[in-house]
């Protein structure tokens, strides 16, 4: 069914058929930080996303995207759960580009739909569901939603496996683990139940500082699901929304508004001149300033 929308969309919604277009023509470097891989992606598109501004004011002005009532009469979705609808992303990161939104206007918060994503990922088997935060790469901050993208795509899906982990917690067969790499902070969850990993994420959740007038603490998920071993859950824990250089002046300015799939590897870079200036001293500058430090999270697990 999923391949019959997108096979229909691409065919009858022009937006989407061209920038699925011209994902084949992208420009991607790769830059080692640290001996981890991640890739530049240079997407004039994703300029949506990337420049979204997602202030009380932009987002009380402007009408919300991501409603039924609001869509291009052209986008058609698919229902899930009771009231989720599978959609096409017209401005797609991935091959395959999925934005998965909640039926009712309700704020972007994780809480109480960790065991949806879940769902979602063993019904999605061939993707990578992720979350936005509200301050960490949302462009609809005030829609509930997921995402979700063809897996295998970003670097960090393949490389947790080769580093050494550190034991966090534990909750029946669900065990939480924090992966050793710098300057990105990775927490590393799986289970093969989705109840015990569910109670282990809610304990996270309550251990994560929240930032003063905020409702939630600042983080990015993956969540993938493979048959025999259960779920496997990426959690990159944020200090901060957006880096210095995304509001600086002049040649100084860098484009860089980390999500997900920056998260996961996939830097996305809609302005040219970012592309080809971004390079490992940057990039790392950029994840330091965003995540929470691996200091930080150590002594919330120091009890």
């Amino acid at each position: 069914m999923i391949e019959q929308l997108i096979t229909s969309q691409l065919a009858r919604w022009e937006v989407a058929r061209n920038n699925y277009a011209a994902l084949s023509h992208v420009e991607v470097k790769e830059i080692f930080v640290k001996g981890m891989l991640y890739k530049a992606q240079f997407n004039p598109a994703r300029i949506v996303s990337s420049g979204a501004k997602v202030d009380a004011k932009t987002i009380r002005e402007r009408r919300c995207f991501l409603c039924a009532s609001n869509r291009p009469e052209v986008q058609e979705g698919i229902a899930w759960g009771g009231h989720y609808d599978l959609l096409v992303n017209p401005f797609p990161i991935f091959p395959r580009h999925l934005t998965i939104p909640d039926t009712a206007h309700q704020p972007q918060c994780i809480q109480g739909r960790i065991g949806e994503m879940m769902e979602l990922a063993r019904y999605l088997k061939e993707y990578t569901i992720f979350y936005n935060g509200p301050k960490c790469g949302a462009s609809a901050p005030d829609h509930a939603h997921f995402q979700a993208g063809n897996r295998g795509f970003m670097p960090i899906e393949s490389q947790w496996k080769e580093r050494k982990i550190l034991p966090l917690d534990r909750s029946g067969e669900a065990t939480l683990s924090l992966l050793d790499e710098e300057p990105r902070t990775t927490l590393l969850l799986r289970t093969p139940l989705l109840a015990d990993g569910v109670q282990l994420f809610d304990r996270l959740y309550s251990r994560l500082p929240v930032p003063e007038g905020e409702k939630e603490p600042m983080m990015n998920i993956l969540a993938m699901y493979d048959e025999g071993e259960g779920w496997t859950l990426l959690i990159f824990p944020r200090a901060k929304h957006r880096p210095d250089c995304y509001f600086a002046e002049g040649a100084e300015r860098l484009l860089s508004s980390p999500a997900s799939v920056d998260m996961g590897g996939v830097f996305i870079f809609p302005v040219e001149e970012d592309f080809l200036r971004i390079n490992a001293e940057l990039l790392e500058g950029i994840l330091k300033e965003v995540c929470l430090p691996r200091d930080t999270l150590l002594e919330l697990y120091s009890d």
